[in-house]
């Protein structure tokens, strides 16, 4: 399972939100570039991007910032927020981004996503982001009366790369992700998802793992790696490539 840090951006700097609360943000990092070379250092091979001034306007406002992460490091970004249109998508791909993901435009706007995932294939991804199972939009900022899950099985079949699910009443407040809703989520869909929200310790990441025979490929950290609560390369070894229970004397098993 890949374990993929989150660093989110507020006004140029790296925060972390609570609930999605922009009320509520607590500043890890004057430089996001710096914080992102930080975990490639550590081994991430995969960064999570948001960009929550964009999310919030409906524009992509720190393209250079995400610009300058992605020429500094050798690593996979995916970036979302404020995507809403084709234009700003494909500045945020020609920024060197590998992948793109869509939240709002994927309940208010579905003849984009599917133009844009065959223009682009395997560059975009969708991120559902549910509260109490609807999905919201605008940066967190409206619930829609969209079902996530009905929502994730229409667009499966555009060609999207991936799934990233959010549960909000978990973002930020280190009780451990939603599994049941994960589970639910992963089982309807026939592309990888993506656990966000919620995950506080190893003990989050292992039980994770319960979930990728369903589907479930990879898990966003974020503020327990700022905190401290998970070690970035410790969680890496864990349930990566080589991971523990798949090491037997220091020999990883063919």
């Amino acid at each position: 399972m890949d374990v993929i840090p989150a660093i989110d951006i507020l006004d140029g700097r790296c925060v972390r939100l609570y609930q999605g609360d922009y009320q509520q943000s607590e500043v890890f990092g004057e430089d996001p570039v710096e914080v992102a070379q930080r975990w490639y250092s550590q081994g991430a091979k995969y960064l999570h991007v948001v960009d929550l001034d964009g999310a919030k306007q409906g524009k992509p406002q720190n393209l250079k910032v995400i610009e300058a992460i992605a020429r500094s490091i050798p690593m996979r970004v995916q970036m979302g927020g404020g995507l809403r249109d084709r234009e700003s998508i494909l500045s945020v791909l020609h920024s060197g981004v590998s992948r793109v993901i869509l939240g709002t435009a994927a309940v208010e706007n579905s003849q984009l996503i599917a133009d844009i995932c065959a223009e682009f294939p395997e560059q975009i991804m969708i991120g559902i982001d549910a509260r109490n199972g609807k999905v919201a939009t605008r940066g967190w900022l409206e619930t829609s009366e969209v079902i996530a899950v009905d929502l994730a099985k229409r667009l499966t079949s555009v060609g999207i790369a991936g799934i990233i699910y959010t549960d909000i009443h978990r973002d930020g407040t280190m009780q451990g992700p939603n599994i049941e809703a994960l589970r639910q989520l992963a089982e309807n869909v026939d592309v990888p998802v993506i656990a966000s929200g919620g995950v506080s310790s190893i003990t989050d990441l292992l039980n994770l793992l319960s979930l990728e025979s369903v589907g479930v490929t990879g898990a966003i950290v974020g503020k327990a790696i700022y905190t401290g609560d998970i070690q970035l390369k410790e969680a890496i070894r864990a349930v990566g490539n080589g991971r523990w229970q798949d090491v037997i004397d220091g020999s990883a098993i063919a």
